[in-house]
């Protein structure tokens, strides 16, 4: 790769990791358009990017959960929310311990990127049908915890499954944007840790830091942005955008 292609991917991965629209289906794209194949370590460094934008946009809560500030949030004790999502990281924790292969076999077709852009699509519009409303349980936890492990397919986003699947339980739009975010912290971890490879390349370090800073800054502002959207109640308007890619896809890759 060169600078300017490293540029462009960190930026790709910053602002779809966090956007509704799904990282993972963006990169496979992008390499086989560029005829590229990212490195493990590469990898690695951008979500080690990514994680930090989260990090940082929820700098407060993280402090507050392990007692570093007075409250945890309303409505919650720091070890009920804990709890939480402890039980919406089962399912993840399970599917890459019994189903990874089978995951990884995925992110060699554009096929399976284009049919979970649409399914990505079809859940950000179902988003918008909730009968009840409904605060954070553990059965509410476990079912986003779900909505997260099948997001490990390329092609379906991890934080546009999981605030819909919350939003669809009736939970509120605020709340429902700080549990997906809270939740993919050790999701991004724990895939971070399975993909660690120690023979990477000494020489991919500049170029691993360069992805990183620019994940991260692209990643924080992706966040604001998603922030806003779904607190303006068109958090449903990226399924366009995710339905004409996955039709492109299927129809021209």
């Amino acid at each position: 790769m060169d600078l300017l292609q490293v540029v462009f991917l960190a930026i790709l991965q910053g602002f779809t990791e966090w956007l509704p629209v799904s990282s993972s289906g963006h990169l496979v794209i992008a390499q086989q358009l560029m005829d590229l194949n990212v490195s493990v370590g590469f990898d690695v460094a951008l979500h080690a990017g990514t994680l930090v934008a989260v990090l940082f946009f929820f700098r407060r809560e993280i402090a507050a959960l392990f007692g570093t500030t007075p409250s945890s949030g309303p409505g919650y004790s720091r070890m009920h929310y804990l709890l939480l999502l402890a039980a919406g990281s089962i399912p993840i924790a399970l599917a890459g311990i019994f189903f990874l292969p089978f995951f990884e076999s995925l992110f060699s077709s554009t096929r399976a990127v284009g049919i979970g852009l649409l399914l990505t699509a079809l859940l950000l519009q179902l988003s918008r049908c909730s009968l009840v409303s409904m605060r954070l349980s553990y059965p509410v936890a476990l079912v986003i915890g779900i909505f997260q492990a099948v997001a490990l397919a390329p092609g379906i986003s991890r934080s546009g499954s999981t605030i819909s699947a919350a939003l669809m339980q009736g939970v509120p739009r605020e709340e429902a944007f700080c549990f997906s975010f809270l939740l993919s912290i050790p999701a991004v971890i724990g895939a971070m840790i399975m993909k660690i490879d120690g023979t990477m390349p000494a020489e991919t370090g500049p170029y691993m830091l360069i992805g990183a800073s620019l994940a991260a800054i692209s990643g924080y502002i992706a966040i604001r942005i998603l922030k806003r959207i779904l607190l303006g109640n068109h958090f449903h308007l990226f399924s366009y955008y995710c339905a004409a890619l996955g039709f492109v896809t299927l129809l021209v890759l």
